[in-house]
Parts: C-alpha cells; sequence; structure tokens
C-alpha cells in the first residue's frame, strides 16, 4: 500500500495546488486517506477521474529572497512550490517544518484552510510510515500552497479566555451576510458583533500534553456540530473539523514550544469556518446515524467517492479512536446525504 501512496504523489505532483480558479487539490489528501485506512485498491481509479479536473503545475516567476515580501501572494505559486522543493532535498523535513510552521500558523486561512490541511496529512505520512522521496516532496508541496495562500484570521492572536472548548464553540456568532468566497466572508468577522471576544476566548493549553487534549476536544466538538449546523454549507463546514485535525497530526513532530500557538492558530480556524459557514440554527431533527463500526463508516465514505466525505471521515475515525463517542460517527454519512 506503501507503494500505491507513492505512486499517487508522482502522479498528482505534476498539477498544480488549485483548478478552476482556486478550487484546492484535494487529490493528496484524498489519497493518503483511502490508503491509511486500507481503501488503497480505489487510489488510482479514483485519480484517473479527478486528475482530468486539475490544471498543470504553475511555473515559477523569480527565486523566493524576501519570503514576507512574498507570503500570499498566488502570483509566486510557482516559486514558493520550488522553493520548498529545493529545501525538502537538501535539509531534513523535521528541519525544514520547524523552521516554516511558526512563519506560516498566522496564516492558517490559507485556500480556505487547505494549506495547513494538506501540511497535516503529509506530516502524518512522514512522521509515521517514514520517508521516501515523493513524500518529502509532498510536503514540500503542502508548504508551499499554504505560503502562497497564506491568509490570516481577523482578531486572531494568542488565546486569552477562559472557556473549554465546548463553551467557546457555542459562543461563536455567525456572521449576517452569507454570500461570496471564504475571503469575503473572512472580511466580515471584525463587523460581527462578538467575534473580538469569541475568537480568544478559548482557555489556553497549560502545558504541552494539553495542547493535544485541547485540539483532540476541539476536532470532536466541531464534528458533532457538523451534525447539528453542517445543512447550511455542508462542503465548507468540513473544514472546521479538518484544519484542526491536521494540527493536531503535526504536533508529535513539532518543537513542544510551539504547541500553544498552534492551539490559537487551529481554534481560529474552526471558529472563523463556523462563523461563516455554520448554519444559524440547528437542524429541525438530528440525522440518521449510520454504521458504528468504524471500518464501515469509512469504506461507505470511499464509495461515496467525495474527497470532502473521505476527509471527514478520516478526521472523524481518529477522534473517535480517542474519545470512543459514536455519535461522530454519524458525520461522514451525513455529509454524503448533503454534498
Amino acid at each position: 500500500m506503501d507503494d500505491i501512496l507513492d505512486e499517487a504523489y508522482h502522479r498528482l505532483h505534476r498539477t498544480g495546488p488549485e483548478f478552476e480558479g482556486w478550487l484546492s487539490n484535494h487529490g493528496p489528501m484524498a489519497a493518503e486517506a483511502l490508503v491509511r485506512h486500507g481503501q488503497g485498491a480505489r487510489v488510482h481509479r479514483w485519480l484517473d477521474g479527478y486528475l482530468r479536473r486539475l490544471d498543470e503545475l504553475p511555473r515559477g516567476l523569480r527565486p523566493i529572497d524576501d519570503w514576507r515580501a512574498a507570503l500570499g501572494d498566488p502570483k509566486r505559486t510557482g516559486d514558493w512550490l520550488h522553493h520548498f522543493d529545493r529545501e525538502l532535498r537538501e535539509r531534513p523535513w523535521r528541519e525544514v517544518l520547524g523552521e516554516w510552521w511558526p512563519r506560516l500558523l498566522p496564516g492558517i486561512a490559507a485556500g480556505a484552510t487547505h494549506g495547513v490541511i494538506r501540511v497535516g496529512h503529509a506530516v502524518r505520512v512522514l512522521h509515521v510510515d517514514g520517508e521516501t522521496p515523493d513524500r518529502r516532496a509532498e510536503l514540500g508541496q503542502a508548504l508551499g500552497y499554504w505560503a502562497a495562500r497564506w491568509q490570516p484570521v481577523p482578531g486572531a492572536g494568542p488565546l486569552t479566555g477562559h472557556s473549554d472548548v465546548a463553551s467557546a464553540l457555542a459562543g461563536v456568532p455567525r456572521i449576517a451576510e452569507r454570500t461570496g468566497g471564504i475571503r469575503e466572508r473572512l472580511g466580515r468577522l471584525t463587523g460581527v458583533p462578538g467575534w473580538a471576544g469569541a475568537v480568544t476566548a478559548l482557555r489556553a493549553p497549560a502545558d504541552p500534553d494539553d495542547a493535544a487534549r485541547t485540539l483532540t476536544e476541539m476536532v470532536h466538538r466541531a464534528a458533532l456540530d457538523y451534525l447539528r449546523f453542517g445543512h447550511g454549507e455542508p462542503v465548507m463546514l468540513v473544514h472546521a473539523v479538518t484544519a484542526p485535525t491536521a494540527v493536531l497530526r503535526t504536533l508529535p513532530a513539532l518543537d513542544p514550544a510551539l504547541r500553544a500557538p498552534s492551539v490559537a492558530a487551529a481554534w481560529s480556524a474552526t471558529a472563523a469556518v463556523t462563523s461563516v459557514y455554520a448554519a444559524p440554527t440547528p437542524a429541525a431533527s438530528a440525522p440518521v446515524g449510520g454504521s458504528a463500526d468504524p471500518d464501515e463508516v469509512f469504506a461507505r465514505a470511499a464509495r461515496h467517492g467525495d474527497e470532502h466525505v473521505v476527509k471527514l471521515a478520516d478526521a472523524v475515525l481518529e477522534t473517535y479512536a480517542t474519545t470512543g463517542d459514536q455519535r461522530v460517527l454519524a458525520a461522514p454519512a451525513h455529509a454524503g446525504r448533503l454534498i
């Protein structure tokens, strides 16, 4: 199965991180999730269809010399991809990640949070399954995409509140004007009453171990909220779950000193996606439950085939393994009905 993922990466690395404007290329993330959960036999057939939608790898303009000036400039996407391709060829991947994670973290909204999500998938492979050239290259593509689309969440900063995850998430206000893409919606957050307090309301983790517990609870509660509010924007609200999952997956590869700011950034992403995409009111009735067998939950997501359903199932199974809360297992089937 490891060969299947490396082959998938090799096919996908001829394509760019976005297509049809600025839709994110989910191919590497979905392929990794499928292989991870025993569905590798589906990967190449799935890619045969998905690759037809993608754009070519963008060309570079010039080397990245002033990285601060180039952050968040999508015209430099090719330059960022070349930059990190070279970095990951010349230096250990943990060293590159450790240097760039704190630089990229404040821009966690990049590509509707797909920058950090793609990094999380790439780091999981490297950390759990080991290195190959294609896996290092995938981390480089993920970091390059994040850098090119780097975008802060308005009002985000260190956590100064005293709320637990459930209370903080329940207190996130909704934007009133629910039109446009994520960049337009995020731009409205500064005018939303209560947003300034909500984005920092979470209690900061007491220590590095508490950071992992906080992120686990964040993913857990966001998955439960998907069942209640996902009918508003079923595709986009998935990222309130998958963005903190990506940060959680990356923690083991980071210096413990980076865990507190990582939790703060993950919270800002989950809160922002919730504010701009969660339905203003909960569903009238609870979604019909699916299978309680984790393997069957993912197998059904794989059969559905939508990349968001696959990635939500991947994240939900991870939080179920930690929390044991069977309610979250209904989220992928719910997403499959809505998407």
